[in-house]
């Protein structure tokens, strides 16, 4: 059956098995999840609608709420949940996909293991990755989280998961939900305080990062740590 005879609710699916879901545009994809649309609009006008007002990005869509979601015309709580259930499982493949013993040789490879569990957050968290002498990952870790402006992190606890990993070197990074990349007091205090205490312990402090949804700020780079 050719799709042009199919109902347009349908095309999508018949679609995918004809062509492959490379085929599909994003519209066409939210529309299979979301399945049917209502009187007034299609599943595929309802999917273009709600990506039109995230600028078609799957970045802002993750930011919504089920609560978001339904003051579309169409999507119940129900239909909300299946649709931020897609997003968290892309997410989640992407975390996956970050092999955990990589080496890490600068700071576009920290935001990549990082940026999926920072960047879509509303409140500030804390993070660690800890490194052998070859630089590779042992392992990476939430340390705090906090409210909106701040996340006070235990230099005791961090340098303490560092002894028992047996990790030579740490990363840090922490988001700003603002999505301002220019790092605080607080910021360059901590960032001192893990340094030298790193100093007395024999484990470096390589980088802190600052990160947000789509880009990273190197405290390394930057000469400050």
């Amino acid at each position: 059956m050719s799709i042009k005879f199919l109902a347009e609710d349908d095309r999508p699916r018949e679609k995918f098995l004809l062509k492959g879901k490379n085929a599909l545009s994003d519209a066409e994809l939210l529309a299979i999840i979301i399945k049917m649309g209502h009187q007034d609009e299609s599943a595929i006008e309802l999917a273009r609608r709600i990506l039109k007002s995230v600028d078609h990005n799957w970045n802002e869509l993750a930011k919504l709420s089920v609560k978001d979601l339904t003051k579309f015309k169409g999507i119940g709580p129900v239909k909300a949940i299946e649709i931020l259930t897609a997003v968290e499982i892309g997410r989640r493949r992407a975390v996956q996909e970050v092999p955990e013993k990589m080496p890490i040789s600068n700071s576009e490879d920290t935001f990549r293991i990082l940026q999926p569990f920072l960047g879509d957050l509303q409140t500030e968290e804390f993070w660690a990755i800890f490194l052998n002498q070859s630089n590779k990952v042992l392992l990476k870790s939430r340390l705090t989280s906090g409210g909106i402006n701040q996340s006070v992190v235990d230099v005791r606890i961090l340098f303490k998961t560092a002894l028992e990993n047996f990790a030579t070197g740490i990363i840090v990074a922490h988001n700003h939900p603002s999505g301002n990349l220019k790092p605080s007091q607080n910021d360059l205090n901590i960032t001192k305080q893990i340094s030298q205490a790193g100093k007395i312990l024999n484990i470096q402090l390589i980088d802190h990062l600052i990160i947000t949804q789509n880009s990273w700020f190197s405290f390394a780079e930057e000469g400050l740590v």
